[in-house]
């Protein structure tokens, strides 16, 4: 067995050893290769980089990435080793409970931003610059939120409302609701538990949960969470896979999913490569920077011409194009397929083209493309230019979602139903798996409320003529129709 002393050793890009658990793992040839970047890594160089690894990554993860030899066994501690504080604000995990003097208790919570507001107080720094952080300027971000309040209601009145149905079906799942748990990493930043408050909340409460490939618990666990709490009230479970740099390897990753249980697969298409996510990069390079770290990216130059220009933040596959849906359909068979990325009209008619289940109307919550559209505004655009689409496969939508009333306007819009990720994120963040619940049940609420007062008693009902757009403008993508691929 080795020392800690011996790994204090192992400090440097030419020599990098790390501590997981209480395990020695050799790193070195996997610097270059690590998803976050090498800094985050050197950072822990020849340290524990325990606090660092487990919020962000399911377990075994490490292990699938290394081979056996760079796996060194377990480390004998120094009695007198000693952990380096930060000059930053604690990285320890926080929690509001019920009656806490600096946050508002779980049953005074009224809203989704009530929920937020908790969060706030709660996030570690490093999990608030994960969560909140959205492309360069924030402008995606903040029209996803923004939008939505340009759609204003034409509610009919003098209707008999006393009994309203909210049940609807999410990518083949029965739900007790027209939503659903949007795809989002690092759940473990904010509650030990993870993406387990999610899974026991979604079952609980009968709506689906998408699982995302950056998942901080397994997806088998999820799975076996899932199963131990169903009891027929509907829900399901739903795989949202990024293709990998070697798209190969996605293979691994949908027959897994298949063998798991997943009951259908939400495949990223806007992520060629990860959005310069200010916010987030800039604490990354402050905690480098006191580690002593230099990034070796920290500057990189234009290519000169005739060179061809680096990938930069290319943690995935940048060559998966339309013509690789029918090999996934294939890995999959023929459970539901869902393209979740869209942001334009024009590519939501050509998926009609390659038989998906479903598109997922996305702009990764303002953090892949500044300036992208958001998903109303699409939404839009397909009832201006292509309203034919509807009658091809279900259309679901995410991104700024933080009341019932959003979700209303969606689905008059013609969405089948709503994603919502950061708002269960706060909620598990602030409160655990009873926040995950209560938020639910305020939309719930919300959701039925609006029904009532718009003068509907099934969400079938709902359509374009309870809402009115001038607000929003125009319709965008004001080019001459291609029905061939462009």
């Amino acid at each position: 067995m080795l020392s800690i002393d011996e790994v204090a050793t192992h400090n440097s890009r030419n020599s990098c050893w790390i501590v997981v658990s209480g395990h020695i793992y050799d790193v070195t040839d996997f610097l270059d290769d690590h998803p976050g970047g090498a800094g985050v890594i050197l950072r822990y160089a020849g340290k524990d980089a325990t606090e660092e690894y487990e919020p962000i990554h399911a377990e075994g993860t490490i292990e699938t990435h290394l081979p056996r030899d760079k796996r060194l066994g377990p480390v004998i501690q120094s009695p007198t080793a000693e952990k380096k504080k930060s000059q930053y604000p604690d990285q320890s995990q926080g929690q509001a409970t019920e009656g806490s003097s600096t946050v508002l208790p779980l049953s005074a919570c009224q809203s989704l931003s009530d929920i937020a507001q908790a969060a706030a107080l709660t996030l570690t720094p490093k999990a608030k610059a994960y969560y909140t952080s959205g492309a360069e300027s924030h402008t995606s971000l903040l029209r996803n939120q923004s939008d939505w309040s340009l759609v204003s209601f034409r509610p009919r009145v003098l209707r008999n409302v006393s009994k309203v149905s909210m049940n609807c079906r999410i990518m083949g799942l029965q739900s007790s609701l027209p939503i659903f748990i949007a795809p989002a990493a690092a759940a473990r930043l904010g509650h030990v538990d993870g993406e387990k408050c999610l899974t026991r909340g979604a079952a609980r409460m009968g709506v689906p949960q998408c699982v995302s490939t950056y998942s901080s618990v397994a997806p088998k666990d999820l799975t076996e969470c899932f199963q131990a709490e169903t009891a027929g009230r509907g829900g399901g479970m739903v795989f949202q896979l990024y293709v990998p740099k070697v798209k190969k390897d996605a293979e691994g990753l949908i027959l897994k999913a298949k063998e798991l249980g997943f009951d259908a697969l939400a495949v990223t298409v806007d992520a060629p490569v990860i959005g310069k996510r200010d916010v987030d990069d800039r604490f990354k390079a402050l905690l480098d920077y006191e580690a002593g770290v230099v990034a070796q990216d920290s500057v990189t130059h234009p290519p000169f011409p005739g060179e061809e220009a680096e990938t930069l933040r290319g943690h995935h596959c940048s060559s998966f194009e339309w013509n690789d849906i029918p090999w996934i359909r294939g890995l999959w068979g023929d459970q539901p397929i869902i393209l979740k990325g869209i942001q334009t009209w024009e590519d939501a008619l050509e998926a009609t083209k390659y038989g998906v289940d479903g598109i997922y109307l996305s702009n990764h919550g303002g953090r892949q493309l500044d300036h992208a559209p958001s998903s109303v505004r699409v939404l839009r655009d397909i009832r201006s230019h292509c309203p034919e689409v509807f009658k091809s496969f279900d259309i679901y939508v995410d991104g700024g979602v933080m009341r019932g009333t959003d979700v209303a306007k969606a689905l008059c819009l013609g969405a089948r139903a709503v994603g919502i990720g950061r708002g269960f994120m706060y909620a598990l963040s602030a409160y655990g798996t009873e926040g995950v619940l209560k938020a639910i049940s305020i939309l719930s609420d919300e959701i039925q409320t609006t029904m009532r007062l718009l003068g509907v008693t099934d969400l079938q009902q709902l359509n374009e003529s309870y809402i009115d757009l001038n607000d929003l403008g125009s319709s965008t993508g004001r080019h001459q129709r291609f029905l061939s691929k462009i």
